[in-house]
């Protein structure tokens, strides 16, 4: 049972992305403001920094196929973007000290490479129709926000279970 812990939890975050994106597509807060959610991201950061690089990709690929199915219109963006992320995550971490506000920081550097990443590819197939000043006011600087207060409270439980996931995988 112990094993389907984080399964489950990607599963959970996976969900909660999408819900979120629902309850936040409208103008919830009266203005014209994007606000995108990026949990699945920063579970694979937290994954791949506390866990192994291996499970991080693993965690990446999956829920990127599964992200590209369900959520968007592009097949392959978030399946390649993720697990390359993941590589390149624990590549950096093997410099840095991983400790949570490196973590954060870390989380919300490659959050804003996927969004411009993703904004670049629309703009290129002709899906977004933005100036990049644009969307650095309306989509980039509230996603980052949302997804700040988001690792500030979950940050630390989140590095615990996998910590926690990692060390009893190790003892069998």
């Amino acid at each position: 049972m112990k094993r389907l812990i984080l399964p489950l939890t990607a599963f959970l975050f996976f969900i909660i992305e999408g819900s979120f994106a629902n309850l936040l597509a409208g103008n919830i807060f009266g203005g014209d403001k994007i606000i995108v959610p990026r949990f699945i991201m920063i579970l694979v950061a937290f994954i791949t920094i506390y866990g192994t690089r291996r499970n991080g990709m693993v965690y990446g690929f999956v829920l990127g196929i599964m992200y590209d199915v369900v959520y968007t219109e592009i097949l392959g963006i978030y399946m390649f973007m993720l697990p390359f992320f993941a590589y390149l995550i624990a590549k950096i971490m093997r410099i840095l000290q991983s400790n949570l506000i490196v973590t954060i920081l870390t989380s919300l550097l490659f959050i804003t490479l996927l969004e411009m990443i993703v904004y670049q590819i629309n703009i290129l197939i002709g899906f977004a129709h933005i100036e990049f000043n644009t969307f650095l006011t309306i989509r980039l600087v509230p996603t980052l926000l949302l997804n700040l207060a988001f690792l500030v409270v979950f940050s630390y439980p989140l590095k615990r279970m996998i910590e926690k996931q990692e060390l009893e995988s190790d003892g069998e």
